[in-house]
């Protein structure tokens, strides 16, 4: 099994991830996405994520398992991408066992690597908008459908690396833009990073 690439990331190994999805949701903080590309590597440190945990009403999983969301129940670590609205893919973790449904949102990442291509697939120049959201990450990192089901635990298309820095200092809120099981503190983000969404009052 691969466990590093050419640029020095190192995969996360599935024993690192903790099998809880809140624990993995907080614990994502400060780790890198990596995407392999054929034009080359595009990479963002992990500032910003939200827990699905088992029975969440606001989760994909909280219906049992379908075609559509069935990466969600394959064991912690594995990619489950799905399209918003008609318009807009979405990056979430496989955050339990086998069989348990749960996943952690990817929702903003402080681009690293392969910034010009980001900028070219968002068609935008600023940095601090290219990976500030879910649906602007996953365009800026050309993740679709088709990586559904990836392992984030093995090098490939898309994957997760160790930290390249000290972990920062993680903060937790509320969830943004739900209607169901609003009041609980399951979004997660790095303190004072610039490339986090959501409005000011959620980012203290």
């Amino acid at each position: 099994m691969l466990a590093a690439d050419d640029h020095g990331y190192e995969a996360v190994r599935r024993s690192e991830l903790p099998l809880d999805t809140v624990e993995l949701a907080r614990r994502l903080i400060g780790k890198v996405v990596v995407r392999a590309t054929s034009e080359g590597v595009l990479s963002g440190r992990v500032v910003e994520t939200e827990a699905y945990p088992v029975g969440d009403a606001a989760g994909h999983a909280y219906r049992g398992e379908t075609s559509g969301n069935r990466a969600l129940f394959l064991c912690r670590g594995h990619a489950y991408v799905y399209l918003a609205y008609g318009a807009h893919y979405m990056l979430n973790v496989s955050s339990e066992a086998a069989g348990v449904g749960a996943g952690v949102l990817i929702r903003a990442l402080a681009p690293l690597q392969g910034m010009e291509m980001m900028q070219r697939n968002r068609r935008i120049e600023s940095l601090r908008d290219l990976t500030r959201g879910p649906g602007r990450l996953a365009a800026a990192l050309e993740i679709d459908r088709r990586l559904d089901g990836v392992d984030l635990c093995r090098v490939g298309p898309l994957w997760i690396a160790r930290g390249c820095r000290e972990a920062p200092e993680v903060g937790a809120s509320t969830r943004i833009g739900l209607s169901k099981a609003t009041d609980r503190l399951l979004r997660f983000y790095a303190r004072g990073d610039r490339f986090v969404s959501g409005p000011k009052a959620l980012n203290r």
